[in-house]
């Protein structure tokens, strides 16, 4: 593999797996079930809805359109959810989504980057398809920092170094 592929995979599988996934855990880490589901209005996402819609899309555009794998998602059941599902289980799955999304990665090559895939009535090819998760997992993440600073006082100490 070049040097770029090899890189642009690299990085992109540890954003998913080592950096943002850890900001979403210490953000969540101190709240209360009612916390990760509360939202601010009826329009807005909670934690909780953000968390499997992150879980759904990574499952989509990875597992299901780049690894094309088995993947079963509804998505407007992903904002729709109102059960207040335990923190834990939701970061299990995300996490377990991740690892399998991580395998898919890892097997990767850079002659199936700029191959083509159909993911959700987009005609993209793998690497944007691994671009467009990243980014939108990032974006989320963000939005999970924010909620989680909103209702805890002090810092949540997203920033200590992640052990390798």
């Amino acid at each position: 593999m070049n040097e770029t592929s090899r890189v642009f995979l690299d990085k992109s599988r540890t954003l998913l797996t080592s950096e943002y996934s850890v900001k979403i855990e210490r953000s969540v880490e101190r709240l209360s079930g009612a916390e990760v589901w509360w939202r601010p209005n009826e329009a807005s996402n909670s934690i909780g809805n953000l968390i499997l819609h992150l879980n759904g899309n990574v499952g989509m555009w990875i597992l299901s359109g780049v690894g094309r794998l088995a993947f079963e998602r509804n998505r407007q059941l992903e904002f729709d959810e109102r059960r207040q599902m335990p923190a834990a289980e939701l970061l299990a799955q995300l996490n377990a989504t991740l690892q399998r999304a991580d395998e898919v990665l890892a097997g990767l090559d850079e002659t199936e980057l700029l191959s083509r895939r159909e993911i959700q009535g987009y005609d993209v090819t793998v690497l944007e398809a691994i671009y467009h998760v990243v980014e939108h997992f990032g974006m989320h993440t963000g939005q999970i920092i924010l909620l989680s600073k909103a209702q805890v006082a002090g810092d949540l100490r997203l920033w200590r170094p992640v052990a390798p």
